[in-house]
């Protein structure tokens, strides 16, 4: 494995932080380019498919878990130059990642009528909503796949080369969405199945192209793929054994962060319930809003993935004063280029609503929403840089496991069901109310980030 060359600390974090933005941004546009396109057909279809996404979106942040463990773990031991360690770290996340995907596949394609009748009452909705997501679950293992590649390949500081097969993946995404919900050319009309199936493939390719990159990149770097927990070290010619040791330290990195995940992603469930049950019209427009949040929060998405990458290296390599000071700077950065992002999204809100077809009065909901998100966007950023990545990379996850618990479920949902039942406020003020649980979150990451416990090299 190839040691870190130590360049400007802006010129790696921009190396590892500008592709897995750009990726990002194209992974949301996925979510665009369906929400427009699907737009054009009503308000119905436009709360199908999201509510549709808010399930699906629980894999994708579990998954995330599962990435974002394997980013400690690789990057630590890459730090310290630890390859045998490397290798285990890769495929023991690939099997998580794997069996993740298989279960939610068999949920959303046995059981979605159940799934989809926690979201909402409306019935035609909820038709939508399960055409969706029946389709949409064929793309979980090649999700999964792409996901523990994608993490090895920005720990080895290749970060472009998943965006490669993203961007071959947009163009495939947008074409056929076009052909399946509209029907043209020789293709039938199928909506928001249209929708599904555009994406669902698009996924199918990016996994294919981003493993055949990876597997080209180690063959031009004259490397092996990284061998299995019994394979052979290439280094040492030893046999790699999984030791109950590494499973035991495996588990106290992913356990907090999936329990972290999945109480975050359900709180966000429960949100979008709330937001359900106001009525179609305040779903519809916070599902025209979705794709905006995507796009604003995945502009620092890669940020904060490289704070957790450059930091896990210099804790492996026990550079303490190092890491401290480097996630400070993170911390500058991502804060000044979100407040001009915020800005930029309260000049360009009225322009985007206009796109959809929908009620006067939903545009007015959304333009209102996104003024709200404009405002909470800085403290949603720095949260995802320090807790999601610099707090993270020294493997104590349980931290931020405990952070997010007392954020999203003593605060937020309380706060968000007062706001929607019992105070009956319109949607923009429930979202903004409720967001205050990320200003809780911020305070007490400060505080825990100060205290440099967080701060340790794995064994």
């Amino acid at each position: 494995m190839e040691t870190r060359k130590r360049e400007t600390f802006a010129g790696t974090a921009c190396k590892i932080a500008l592709p897995v933005t750009l990726q990002s941004l194209l992974q949301s546009s996925f979510s665009v380019i369906d929400q427009i396109m699907i737009g054009q057909l009503g308000s119905g279809s436009i709360a199908g498919i999201g509510l549709g996404g808010k399930f699906t979106s629980i894999y994708s942040v579990v998954l995330a878990a599962i990435a974002a463990a394997a980013g400690i773990m690789i990057s630590q031991y890459m730090g310290r130059e630890d390859e045998r360690s490397v290798s285990r770290s890769f495929w023991i996340n690939m099997a998580s990642s794997i069996g993740l995907a298989v279960l939610f596949l068999v949920l959303c394609t046995v059981f979605p009528d159940a799934i989809m009748a926690a979201y909402t009452k409306d019935e035609a909705v909820r038709a939508l909503a399960v055409r969706y997501i029946r389709i949409f679950a064929v793309s979980f293992v090649p999700a999964a796949v792409s996901s523990v590649v994608a993490a090895m390949l920005r720990c080895m500081e290749a970060a472009s080369l998943p965006l490669y097969a993203g961007v071959f993946a947009l163009v495939l995404n947008t074409g056929l969405n076009y052909l399946l919900i509209f029907g043209k050319w020789i293709f039938p009309e199928m909506g928001v199945e249209g929708a599904a199936l555009a994406s669902t493939v698009s996924q199918i390719t990016a996994c294919v192209i981003t493993v055949s990159l990876f597997i080209r990149y180690l063959h031009k770097k004259q490397m092996k793929l990284p061998a299995g927990w019994r394979g052979e070290d290439k280094m040492s010619g030893r046999r790699i054994v999984f030791k109950k040791e590494y499973g035991e330290q495996y588990l106290a990195i992913l356990a907090p962060l999936l329990i972290c995940e999945f109480l975050w992603s359900l709180g966000e469930n429960v949100y979008a319930a709330i937001y359900g049950n106001m009525g179609t019209d305040a779903c519809a427009a916070m599902t025209i809003t979705v794709p905006v949040q995507t796009i604003v929060i995945g502009a620092l998405g890669g940020l904060s993935q490289a704070s957790g990458i450059l930091i896990g290296k210099d804790l492996g390599a026990k550079e303490y004063e190092r890491a401290y000071a480097e996630s400070k700077k993170l911390m500058w950065y991502g804060i000044s280029i979100s407040v001009v992002l915020s800005l930029l999204l309260v000049m360009v809100s009225p322009f985007y609503v206009s796109v959809y077809h929908v009620e006067a009065a939903v545009r007015g909901e959304a333009v209102h929403l996104l003024t709200a998100i404009a405002l909470i966007a800085p403290v949603k950023v720095m949260n995802m840089i320090l807790g999601g990545g610099i707090i993270r990379s020294g493997g104590r996850t349980k931290y931020v496991m405990w952070i997010d618990i007392i954020g999203t479920w003593i605060f937020g949902v309380p706060l968000g069901l007062l706001a929607a039942f019992v105070w009956r406020l319109p949607i923009a003020p429930v979202y903004f109310i409720l967001s205050l649980e990320e200003c809780v979150r911020l305070g007490i990451s400060f505080v825990v980030f100060r205290r440099r416990a967080w701060m340790r090299s794995l064994r």
